[in-house]
This record gives structure tokens, sequence and C-alpha cells, in this order.
């Protein structure tokens, strides 16, 4: 028989609701502490939210701002390893979980600081079967977590690196309902262009700002004569789901392969490479981001 939250709350003396309420007050107040909250997403993997994100950050704490990272996609955290904290582990401390502290003093959360390093995959302890049912709670009841029970502390942006899927977009909008908004990530690629465009319809539809859209991999930057082509075939794709959903396009990212290696190897390109093509793309997207969260939509 299916019971309703008030009945629950008897079972056993386990008091649930009073135990989320009490979460959800503390997420809240941990949240009051953060000036902007942005969510980075992209409705499938491979276009570069990670490489995104984590860049991202990097831009915006050389301007001096105060950064987090919350990498929300349970499965496929990475955004660790891309800021150079990878290995590291949580420490708790009576305030709370403190993230980890990567360069910059970006401070940055993510599942993998919680899980053993090599191939272990993430395992959700529940009933043996009908896991499938589960999965979708437990995730968001993970995502719950993160934001309330990390100590945080204050900052002028926290930065979420969405998993992929634009259905996460509705829990996030019921987790922080001041969510100033949104950047929708794709490459110039004919298969990605939809399930990216349903990521911005989902935000559109769930009233979400969307600050506008990047073109991960906007072309190709030769490491040697600095010239740069187009070899995926769909130049200004960004341009042109920007456009198609009256949203701002936040400008294109070259593919650049030192600035992928620097990110494998969890060094901060943006800050080491000032001059690069790509250095001077993030710090553009990074104005522009900030600019619209400080004076308005672009």
């Amino acid at each position: 028989m299916t019971k309703s939250y008030q009945e629950i709350v008897g079972d056993g003396g386990s008091d649930i609701l009073g135990q989320v309420t009490q979460q959800v007050a503390l997420l809240r107040s941990r949240m009051d502490r953060v000036r902007h909250k942005v969510a980075i997403c992209g409705g499938k993997g491979g276009v570069g939210k990670s490489f995104v994100t984590s860049n991202l950050a990097l831009a915006l704490a050389s301007r001096g701002h105060e950064v987090g990272v919350l990498d929300a996609d349970l499965n496929g955290a990475s955004t660790a390893r891309m800021l150079g904290v990878g290995g590291e582990t949580l420490r708790v401390a009576p305030e709370g979980a403190q993230p980890a502290v990567a360069a910059m003093d970006i401070r940055v959360v993510s599942m993998d600081l919680l899980l053993p390093q090599g191939y272990v995959p993430l395992s959700w302890q529940g009933p043996p079967t009908h896991q499938f049912v589960w999965r979708g709670t437990m995730e968001a009841s993970a995502m719950r977590e993160f934001l309330a029970d990390i100590d945080w502390g204050e900052l002028d942006m926290l930065l979420l690196d969405m998993p992929p899927g634009a259905e996460h977009l509705t829990d996030l909008s019921d987790l922080l309902p001041e969510l100033a908004g949104i950047v929708a990530v794709t490459i110039p690629s004919a298969a990605a262009q939809p399930v990216v465009g349903r990521c911005v319809a989902r935000a559109v539809e769930l009233k979400l700002p969307v600050l506008g859209v990047v073109e991960n991999m906007a072309g190709y930057l030769c490491p040697s004569c600095g010239s740069k082509s187009h070899p995926f075939g769909m130049e200004g794709a960004g341009r042109d789901l920007a456009s198609h959903f009256g949203v701002p396009f936040l400008g294109g990212i070259p593919f650049d392969p030192a600035a992928a290696t620097a990110t494998d190897e969890g060094s901060p390109f943006v800050v080491e490479q000032p001059d690069s093509p790509v250095a001077a793309a993030f710090r553009g997207l990074a104005a522009k981001v900030w600019e619209a969260m400080e004076g308005g939509r672009l």
C-alpha cells in the first residue's frame, strides 16, 4: 500500500519528513552564502561540459571571484581531475564536509572524491529489484546532499556541471529555485544539436533563465602554425542554436590539443597560457556570464 509522507513519519520513529525538512533548511542556509548559481548543461555526453565548466571556473577566478564547482554528473564525474584535485578526499569538519581546493582557490566537490581510484563503478545500495525506480530518486538526493552537507562558504559563483539528460534540470529547479541561469554547451555536430536543443527547451519550459549557448570545439587550432580550420563541418552551429531559441550566443571555444592535454593533467591552462586563443575565449565567456549575473540579460 502506498503511504504519504505524513504516514511514513511515524514508521519506527524515523521522522523522514523531519529529516528532509532539516536538510532543505540547511541547503537554504548554505546557498544563501552563494551569490550566483549557474548550471552548465548539454543534454548529452561528449560535448565538453566538464571542460567548459572547469575552464570557465578558472577564468572567473582569475577575475578575482570566489568560485565553487559541483560536479553533479555522478556516473561520469571528471571535473575534479580536470581541476587538478583528482584523488583527493573530502575532509569532514564540524561545519560540514570541506570541498577540495584547486588552483585559484576554486572549491570543488565531485563524486570521484568519494570513490576509490581506478575502474570502480558507482553502485546504488537499495532493493535488489526495480533499481531503475530508485536510481533517479537517489541521484536527486545525492545532489541535495552535495548542496546541503558541503561547507561551501562565501562564494561569488557556484557552477554546477550537470549530468546528461534534460530531465535533471527539473530536479535542480526544485532544489535551487533561485538558480541564476543555465549555459548550454554544444559542438559543431548535427547529432548533438537536437539533444542540446532539448536541454535548452526544457530550461525554457521550466522558466529557467538561459544565459546563452557556447560552441565548444569551434574549429581546430593548428598547434604549429596557429591557423584555425573547421573540419567538423558545422561552423556556426552554436550561433544557429542560440538564434533558434532567441538566446545569446556566448562564443566559441576552439579545439587546441595543448588545452586538451592540460585538462587531462589537471593543469590550469587558462592561467598558464593566458595568451592562447582558448584562454581568450574563456575570459570572454567569463565576462559575459558575470555581466549577465550583475547587469541582467545580455
